[in-house]
């Protein structure tokens, strides 16, 4: 029922008419055919996208830009007032997430990433939005130590049915991190709206354990969300060559990286041996050869019911849209999909008009909505 009920006000949300000046293009899929339409385009590197109260949009580019969506149209001014970050390799300005009562509080978060004297790490800020800028913003989360690398930073977020925020961090591509529970590197971590460990953390009662980690043992999530029926965590992240995977969190868990996986190194050397080893999570799906995923979500909208309850991930790598069929738990069919249209597909939502939306990862990046065909 607490599910339900946070839930709710996505439902409740006033959705705009989208005016769309550019044609939409058709697809098929095995059970239903689909269009696709250009909502907005010019954006450098967009990550992540959502959905504001009034039908608005929020888009993170990772050059740095928090951008607005408005009536069908991208806004030319950048929101004022964000945090201080860093734009480096595959660092920047990465994930937004609403609070759950922002219709009452206009607080919002965002993940990047941040370079200071000691070098590099992801943190995460809370404000206010007040339409053209944030205020009062504050760092609640900051991962620890830093590294001078500039790749892993994961950065994905999602708010449980508690109201606790859950934060990717990658392996910051120094792969041992992830094993050492005393490094923020390599898991999830699961904080307070207001930065402090959240109640019941593992290592709340283990001093060998970092006290806001959920799990470790993760090279790089770069896709998080909630079952819509569970409540369960589901992630997925990148494997080497090789090894992408998805699971479903479970506090206090260990996912194997670099100990287990079933990828090999980018050199064609083995890793490990080992793909599973005692105490150590199985993945509930993997790819080999990697698809580099990137955005997950269930779909719950009613504009395809031949897709309800189908989980959606888009890929770097392989440009393309996967649609799993879920049952129990366990993954029962794959299909690719929009693999003629040629573009990383780096965030997948849906939007509370029951659309599918997409945004893809290039210097000229888009907005799409997947809509059902004419």
């Amino acid at each position: 029922m607490r599910l339900i009920q946070f839930l709710m006000p996505l439902s409740g949300m006033l959705l705009l008419s989208i005016p769309f000046a550019i044609a939409a293009q058709t697809f098929s899929s095995h059970n239903t055919r689909f269009s696709l339409e250009t909502v907005a385009g010019g954006l450098e590197h967009p990550w992540s996208l959502a959905f504001l109260p009034d039908g608005s949009m929020l888009v993170t580019e990772r050059a740095g830009r928090l951008r607005v969506i408005k009536s069908g149209r991208l806004l030319p001014q950048a929101i004022e007032g964000l945090p201080s970050l860093a734009v480096s390799g595959q660092g920047g300005l990465l994930d937004v997430v609403l609070h759950p009562e922002f219709a009452d509080n206009k607080t919002l978060f965002l993940s990047y990433a941040h370079r200071s004297s000691q070098e590099m790490t992801t943190r995460v800020a809370r404000g206010i939005f007040e339409g053209e800028r944030l205020k009062d913003v504050s760092t609640i989360f900051e991962a620890l130590p830093r590294s001078n690398t500039s790749r892993h930073f994961g950065g994905r977020m999602a708010f449980d049915a508690s109201g606790y925020l859950y934060i990717s961090v990658g392996d910051r591509g120094e792969m041992d991190r992830a094993q050492d529970t005393r490094d923020d590197a390599g898991g999830v971590h699961r904080i307070t709206l207001n930065g402090e460990p959240a109640p019941g953390n593992p290592g709340l009662d283990d001093p060998s354990i970092n006290d806001t980690f959920f799990t470790w043992g993760n090279r790089n999530i770069q896709g998080m969300t909630l079952h819509p029926e569970t409540g369960e965590l589901w992630t997925h992240e990148h494997g080497p060559r090789g090894g992408d995977e998805i699971n479903i969190l479970s506090s206090g868990t260990n996912y194997g990286w670099p100990e287990i996986t079933y990828g090999i190194g980018y050199s064609g050397l083995p890793i490990t041996l080992h793909t599973e080893k005692e105490g150590m999570a199985q993945p509930l799906h993997y790819w080999d050869p990697s698809i580099a995923p990137s955005g997950m979500a269930f779909y719950t909208g009613s504009e395809f019911p031949q897709w309800q309850g189908s989980l959606f991930v888009g890929a770097l790598k392989l440009r393309k849209l996967v649609r799993l069929e879920i049952e129990n738990g366990q993954v029962m069919e794959e299909e690719d999909l929009l693999t003629s249209l040629n573009e990383r597909i780096r965030d997948v939502r849906t939007g509370p008009d029951g659309s599918l939306w997409l945004l893809t990862d290039s210097s000229k990046g888009k907005v799409y909505r997947v809509v059902p065909a004419q």
